[in-house]
């Protein structure tokens, strides 16, 4: 007498599964289900079709899952197709902006606008560009930056490898105090403290309006964001290579400068961006200290300087017919110009964390 004994199938081994095509026919079917109904009631255009669309998705999508693979993995795939959804509306108002200034702002991508300036051009005349403004930029943020990342780095060194007590606590508040300051707040400080007390005694008297006090302006608005996510990511970097560092005899300065800077360079970077990005979109600092000018000015401490938020904001409430096309254009550039500083900032950051 022979036993045979029966392997056990893969069907035995797993449920079964909803096949590939599943989902996407259930997604074609509610919002043909969703236009009918939407557009055929006359309740409302393509937003609200979208959204009742998605709603009959999520339901018919766990109707169909509960039925086939049961409610546990039903409840799974509903709850991935919502973190798919929340993902796809977050990134559709991002594509909109870029969609709208890329369109727009391709208009004046020409060499005129990048190479002169708005000086002697009347609310007739189609030439015309953001030379002065791009240039301001440039040494307004260039300060900023060589002001309150040093500066920043230093206090959130201070705060996370020295700081104990009470001043730390203090340097803390402070910090969490200037990250929510207003920029009109931070343009009103230096107006009344650099502009209207400082630099009367070196200027013959006269009020200093300036590219450097924007800078001074900019990089109040800075320091708080570099300090803060300077701090986050050294405390994130590991105790143990700390530890490790001081077991071999190296001083704590060597260890932070050599260990613990270089691991947490590239969030450090990170942060340093952001807060360039914040300071090179203010025009209400710029405004007040700098007073903006139309024509082009190298020399940032001396005399009126624009800036390219400055110039998207006067050439969006300018009354020229041809003021609208510099303004996207001058706010594409913007962009463009973060964009690149930040992608050159992250790759040399990468090369120097795989140098060492």
């Amino acid at each position: 007498m022979t036993t045979t004994t029966l392997a056990p199938t893969a069907t035995a081994l797993r449920g079964r599964r909803l096949p590939k095509w599943a989902p996407i026919a259930i997604a074609a079917l509610a919002l043909a289900l969703a236009a009918a109904l939407v557009h055929g009631a006359g309740l409302g255009g393509w937003v609200l079709t979208l959204t009742v669309g998605a709603l009959l998705y999520l339901t018919g999508l766990y109707a169909v899952a509960t039925a086939v693979e049961g409610r546990r993995a039903a409840r799974n795939r509903t709850w991935s197709a919502l973190i798919h959804s929340a993902f796809v509306l977050a990134v559709l108002p991002l594509s909109s902006v870029i969609w709208t200034l890329v369109s727009k702002g391709a208009e004046r991508l020409d060499g005129t606008f990048f190479g002169t300036s708005m000086n002697n051009i009347g609310p007739r005349d189609a030439t015309g560009g953001a030379y002065h403004a791009i240039v301001g930029t440039l040494q307004q943020v260039g300060i900023a930056a060589l002001i309150s990342v040093p500066l920043g780095i230093l206090a959130a060194i201070y705060i996370v490898e020295y700081g104990r007590g009470r001043f730390a606590n203090t340097i803390r508040f402070f910090v969490d105090v200037m990250t929510g300051i207003p920029s009109i707040v931070a343009g009103l400080f230096v107006l009344a403290f650099w502009v209207l007390i400082v630099s009367p005694y070196v200027n013959d008297g006269r009020p200093g309006y300036s590219g450097f006090a924007a800078a001074l302006a900019l990089s109040v608005l800075m320091l708080p964001t570099v300090v803060r996510s300077t701090e986050e990511m050294l405390r994130l970097v590991p105790a143990p290579l700390r530890e490790g560092a001081y077991a071999l005899g190296v001083p704590k300065w060597k260890t932070i400068l050599r260990i613990v800077l270089p691991t947490a360079l590239p969030g450090i970077v990170t942060g340093v961006m952001l807060s360039i990005a914040r300071a090179a979109g203010e025009t209400a600092p710029v405004l007040l200290v700098a007073g903006g000018t139309a024509a082009i000015n190298f020399n940032p401490f001396e005399h009126n300087q624009s800036s390219l938020a400055l110039f998207v904001y006067s050439q969006a409430t300018d009354s020229s017919k041809y003021a609208p096309a510099r303004a996207w254009t001058a706010a594409l550039t913007l962009v463009a110009l973060v964009l690149v500083l930040t992608i050159a900032a992250k790759l040399l950051a990468r090369r120097n964390r795989l140098g060492r």
